[in-house]
């Protein structure tokens, strides 16, 4: 039905009837990651929340016909670094997995029907992640991180992480190839199988900060020798090193403030291959991201680099032949024409490439990319969306000034000079529903995580779930976000809590100027680092009139001494070092302000969570309880950090409409479950 022809009700903003409801969120949308192909076979993860959250590898096989390779309710993922990484490889028919249970290898024979899961590895509190395979040897060579053990010191605070080679032969004898340094990703074989290379940083760094690109001969038991190191100046992030068909050596850097790809030769060094203000990586928060690969059409010497980058928070397609002494470094760089504005986890082989895409009206799928044709194709049925496309609002990207906050409540000692800040704005759309003459919307500023992390602009139902109830909504990349050059992400150093803040300040009062919404009714969210951003904000800020904060950190002291070792020196660039700046650790931290936050919080929080345990979410809600403001706090059992249970998902953004109803004094068009709302009846910042 066109959009004229729709009776329009007027009612008021936030109360308006939407067909986008939770169930649509969980029910038959999975996540897609991880592309693999084998033999004629073609494999990807899914994730699917109606199944808990279980991730599971499909096979596409050579017919066309899709199934499950992994039974239920075995579920392939990783725990290294808490975010974990690739858990999957496929040999000749033979499936390698990571077991979520246990963080085993195990071995799947698919050809066999009757075939059941066998273990590679022991039990030993040791994790997998960044598979290769090693097909002169018969092993695979992958990141390990190793928390106790007799290899593990038994006064180490942290785990041992280390790149390993695991036997194929059922031996269990695993032999690490590489170690002293505090992390490691990227292990991978030259097409001889004679050279490893790989990725290594140390603390205080975070892998976008800086890393090192190590390059070692294998000796005849495949043991490296004296690495060296290619490149990592101390001031560059390397991302991806990876090999092409003719055996060179490519990577990400972004040595010029940009992530764009490189490649190295012994008699040139490193040479960039088509520098651009964009960034061709995304931060490495999980081992074996992928944003290039190589196809090479049989019989043929041409090499096709397939690679994706990111311009002004939306992702491209393109396309550069190598070594093609005919045309110019810009001739040969193509970019691809499509519709999405999200592209991930590229794979090639041969003359295909598989990767992930979304765009503001498609969710997320996997499509396949022929070079020699130039078409794009599904491979996963697009899934139909259960209601109009007329009620999906698209993001307009907006850039606004904000500054640095001069306050000295919050420990900055900085200016008040004008700094650029971006986002994406969401109005309200209902082809159904128009709000009362002289009312503006609601707000939600929402504030993504990481912090070091980056907002997308692919279909994400949680934002239509709110503007096609009449909210307007704000997604910001505040400084000290990807995309935009290693010289915005460093604006965050030692800012954090300052500059987020005073951005996510500043957008919703850029809306506010522009008569968009209403400045009585503004909202906060965001989870993990972002809920951080949100407790700041309302502490140190007074514009916002509500804030939901999922698996925030209200403490950072807490956060520098109990987190996991991936994240543990993680604050020393964002802060400064601890116990060192203790002073500032705590004039940051929302929980030593709380008599300053004079709005209503809801609070969610996974009971299994290792990087943000639940005890922060506990005191920041019992210190508002005792200060008498409306606040909530709803806890999920067998959730950890970020929400994967269907039910979870549905639970959480309900309670989280219910909230706004209550304190926004408008009722939801349906019927709810009630949530315990502690004080109230206080009134404080109910209409």
């Amino acid at each position: 039905m066109a959009s004229d022809q729709i009776e329009v009700n007027i009612a008021p903003f936030g109360s308006w009837d939407s067909p986008i409801n939770p169930e649509q969120l969980t029910a038959s949308t999975p996540s897609y990651a991880y592309p693999y192909h084998d033999g004629k076979n073609l494999y990807w993860l899914e994730s699917r929340p109606w199944e808990n959250g279980r991730s599971v590898v499909v096979q596409r096989n050579g017919h066309g016909e899709t199934r499950d390779v992994l039974p239920a309710p075995l579920s392939a993922r990783s725990k290294v670094h808490e975010y974990g990484g690739t858990p999957y490889i496929v040999i000749d028919n033979t499936l390698y997995f990571c077991l979520y249970d246990d963080q085993r290898i195990y071995r799947l024979d698919l050809e066999d029907t009757l075939s059941v899961p066998t273990p590679i590895t022991e039990e030993n509190n040791c994790r997998y992640a960044d598979f290769c395979y090693d097909a002169h040897r018969h092993r695979l060579i992958c990141v390990a991180e190793k928390s106790e053990g007799s290899d593990v010191p038994i006064n180490s605070p942290e785990p041992i992480n280390s790149i390993v080679a695991i036997p194929l032969d059922g031996s269990m004898t695993i032999t690490t190839l590489c170690t002293g340094d505090d992390f490691y990703a990227y292990p991978r074989l030259d097409k001889t199988s004679s050279q490893l290379c790989w990725i290594s940083w140390n603390h205080p760094n975070m892998p976008w900060d800086n890393t090192t690109l190590w390059l070692a001969e294998l000796d005849h038991l495949g043991t490296p020798l004296k690495p060296t190191v290619i490149t990592g100046n101390g001031h560059e992030a390397i991302f991806q090193p990876q090999w092409s068909p003719d055996n060179k050596l490519y990577f990400v850097s972004d040595r010029d403030n940009w992530w764009n790809i490189y490649n190295w030769e012994q008699e040139n060094g490193v040479q960039p291959i088509h520098k651009m203000p964009a960034e061709f990586a995304t931060p490495l928060w999980v081992l074996g991201m992928s944003t290039y690969g190589f196809c090479q059409q049989p019989d043929s010497k041409v090499i096709t680099l397939i690679c994706c980058y990111s311009q002004n928070g939306s992702w491209q397609l393109a396309r550069k032949t190598l070594g093609d002494q005919t045309e110019t470094s810009e001739a040969a760089f193509k970019t691809i024409a499509t519709d999405y504005t999200q592209i991930s986890d590229i794979y090639c082989d041969g003359e295909f490439a598989w990767m992930i895409g979304a765009a503001p009206k498609v969710g997320s799928e996997l499509i396949e990319y022929e070079v020699n044709s130039e078409k794009l194709k599904h491979v996963t049925n697009l899934v139909k969306l259960p209601f109009d496309k007329e009620y999906i609002s698209e993001p307009n990207a907006i850039s606004f000034y904000s500054t640095k906050d001069s306050s000295s409540k919050n420990g900055s000692t900085q200016d008040n000079s004008k700094q650029e800040a971006h986002g994406f704005y969401y109005p309200p759309k209902n082809p159904c529903f128009s709000g009362e003459e002289n009312t503006l919307p609601p707000l939600i500023v929402i504030c993504h995580g990481g912090p070091t992390g980056a907002t997308s602009t692919a279909l994400n139902l949680k934002i239509q779930y709110w503007t096609s109830r009449g909210f307007a909504v704000l997604d910001i990349n505040y400084r000290g976000s990807t995309g935009y050059g290693r010289d915005y992400r460093k604006q965050l150093h030692g800012l954090w809590g300052i500059a987020d803040v005073a951005d996510v300040v500043a957008g919703a009062q850029y809306l506010i100027d522009q008569q968009l919404v209403d400045p009585e009714k503004i909202a906060i969210r965001g989870s993990s680092a972002g809920g951080y951003t949100v407790l700041a904000a309302l502490c140190f800020h007074n514009l916002f009139k509500a804030g939901a904060c999922l698996y925030g950190i209200g403490d950072l002291e807490t956060l520098a001494q109990d987190t996991h070792k991936f994240e543990s020196r993680y604050l020393d660039t964002l802060i400064g070092p601890y116990p060192e700046q203790r002073s500032v650790y705590q004039q940051r931290s929302p929980m030593h302000h709380v008599d300053q936050l004079q709005c209503p919080v809801i609070f969610f929080q996974g009971l299994d969570d290792k990087v943000v345990p639940p005890e922060q979410a506990i005191a920041m809600t019992q210190a508002l309880r005792n200060k008498q403001l409306p606040v909530a706090y709803l806890p999920f059992e067998g959730e950890g950090h970020g929400f994967r249970k269907a039910s979870t998902i549905k639970r959480a953004l309900e309670a989280e409409l219910y909230f706004y109803g209550k304190i926004f004094g408008f009722e939801p068009s349906e019927a709810l479950p009630e949530i315990p709302i502690d004080n109230l009846d206080q009134g404080l910042g109910v209409k």
